[in-house]
């Protein structure tokens, strides 16, 4: 009984079985998507020439890439896959997400779907395209290693749910899409740790689709600031006993700006900054996530600790202004 049952088994697919359909499924991504995808060449006043790449997120010629490649930027130029050789116009610049959106002219283009980034999961297959080193259209493939990572941008503010991936990635893979087997953008290529290998990051698609389209609406993102120049500090046990408080740490205000919403509501070096609007500030990055663009003008309360002496004040954050 028990060897007929195993006589009627479907044998296991073989290992060459295996091997070429996940050689079909990347092959067949790459081929899908690579028509999409762009090499990018800029120049700086007064600095060297710089690359990078991109790809185009619709037909009509927008494109998506990393705001490193051509922050600062004169005019970029735009490669595509077939060869054409176009000039790009910068449509928007969002350092602290390190995303830009790009705009050519130009017929019979064709463009990526952004796929949902909060379907993933470890282990999916991971295949990234770009121009690494200058060598355009170059295919690395690996897995999704890990999902919710952090990356600090080039202002300082964290980069939420980054996804890590062990597809190779070099120097001119920046802006270059991580696609699925689908041809799905999943992530946009953006950073390595040189001392590690197989230790590469992309911002996630979710967070790219949000930003490109305030980006093509408005030409950068909007965000609101108190001005305080601060530090995580851990809070004295019975101070969070007497105020009742729910987090161990606070954020130690080391400056002001002078004539900032925190000056004017109040603040003072030596505080000990603990929430907005009832939103707990156990560490900076806390508190930049909860300045975003309709936090603007807007009247909140901050709750903070001025010696043993829990206070909250008034203040209206104001917009981060445009830096060149």
């Amino acid at each position: 009984m028990i060897a007929s049952l195993l006589s009627d088994a479907p044998a296991p697919p073989a290992d060459e079985t295996l091997i070429d359909a996940y050689s079909d499924a990347v092959s067949g991504a790459v081929a899908a998507a690579h028509p999409a995808v762009v090499h990018i060449e800029v120049g700086s006043d007064g600095g060297p020439a710089g690359s990078g790449s991109g790809f185009l997120i619709s037909p009509d010629g927008y494109l998506l890439t990393n705001s490193h490649v051509v922050h600062g930027a004169r005019q970029p130029s735009v490669f595509l896959a077939d060869g054409r050789r176009l000039p790009a116009d910068l449509v928007g610049d969002d350092p602290d997400t390190d995303l830009a959106v790009l705009r050519v002219s130009a017929d019979d283009l064709s463009h990526l779907q952004l796929a949902d980034s909060g379907s993933l999961r470890p282990g999916q297959i991971a295949i990234a395209i770009g121009s690494p080193m200058g060598f355009q259209q170059t295919v690395t493939a690996g897995i999704v290693s890990g999902l919710g990572r952090s990356l600090r941008g080039a202002s300082g503010r964290l980069i939420d749910n980054v996804i890590q991936t062990d597809a190779a990635l070099n120097p001119g893979n920046s802006g270059g899409p991580l696609v699925n087997t689908r041809a799905e953008v999943i992530g946009v290529n953006t950073a390595i740790i040189r001392p590690a290998q197989g230790i590469c990051f992309a911002i996630a698609s979710n967070t790219a689709r949000w930003v490109a389209a305030w980006l093509i609406k408005d030409g950068r993102i909007r965000r609101s600031f108190i001005g305080v120049a601060g530090q995580t500090v851990p809070l004295l046990r019975k101070l969070i006993h007497h105020h009742r408080l729910t987090q161990q740490t606070g954020i130690l205000v080391a400056g002001l700006e002078p004539a900032s919403p925190a000056a004017r509501a109040g603040l003072a070096e030596g505080d000990i900054l603990l929430s907005l609007d009832g939103a707990p500030t156990p560490a900076v990055d806390a508190l930049h996530k909860l300045l975003t663009g309709d936090r603007i003008g807007e009247r909140a309360i901050i709750a903070f600790l001025r010696g043993v002496e829990l206070r909250r004040h008034a203040i209206i954050p104001l917009e981060v202004p445009l830096c060149g």
